[in-house]
């Protein structure tokens, strides 16, 4: 009778904490899930780095590896398309700044816009506080170039002037006076950058580069924003 009784009570404990480690498990999973971000790449357009491209010491350099995928929470959408777009550049006219959200990510000459000389900036308003996990920028990868200046911030004003906050900075030389970047320069590839952005909370971001290893004009071709709204 002992034996019965002592061994019904250890099944029963034993069962208790099965019950309790996989309902910790499942809880524990919900809590953290995360999935690999799917991104619509366009066609490569080069193969390999040309040698006469003059490039600073601090140059990622080019792979010829695949990104391994960036994981994030699930649902989020590009919400770039529904922002409302300005640029520094007051020639720019809004049909040519809404090619950057289309979904046109080719090298073809179409797909690319065209921005002045010197530091220029685009900017996106997404109308309201946004929790941003990914950010997906083309300028332009019909040729192997680099692109200088890269920077993106956010701030809570459309002047940029309340809480800014960088979030990407390879201007290691500080030309563009935004102050000195950490980043590295990086080889414009159809997969474009992907900048882990750690769902920080924006309503504006801004994107700015100052020319490239080829050109003194600044090109965009596509940006992709991955969040979800603000709690």
């Amino acid at each position: 009778m002992r034996f019965t009784f002592t061994f019904s009570l250890g099944l029963a404990l034993a069962s208790s904490i099965l019950i309790q480690s996989v309902g910790a498990a499942d809880s524990s999973a919900s809590s953290g899930d995360k999935v690999p971000l799917i991104l619509k790449l366009p066609s490569p357009a080069f193969k390999g780095t040309p040698k006469d491209i003059q490039l600073s010491s601090y140059v990622e350099p080019l792979s010829d590896k695949p990104r391994p995928p960036m994981m994030v929470p699930a649902g989020l959408k590009n919400i770039a398309p529904g922002a409302k777009l300005t640029c520094s550049d007051k020639n720019a006219t809004a049909d040519t700044l809404g090619k950057i959200v289309d979904g046109d990510k080719e090298a073809s000459e179409q797909s690319i816009i065209y921005l002045r000389k010197g530091t220029q900036w685009v900017q996106m308003d997404f109308g309201s506080p946004q929790e941003i996990f990914a950010v997906v920028l083309w300028h332009a990868h019909n040729s192997a170039k680099v692109y200088h200046d890269v920077i993106v911030q956010i701030a809570d004003d459309q002047d940029f002037l309340q809480n800014v906050k960088t979030i990407f900075n390879n201007d290691q030389d500080n030309t563009s006076g935004l102050g000195v970047g950490t980043d590295r320069e990086f080889f414009e590839i159809h997969e474009g950058k992907l900048i882990d952005t750690k769902g920080i909370t924006a309503r504006y971001m801004r994107f700015y580069s100052k020319g490239s290893t080829e050109s003194a004009l600044n090109e965009y071709t596509e940006i992709e924003v991955y969040g979800r709204p603000a709690k």
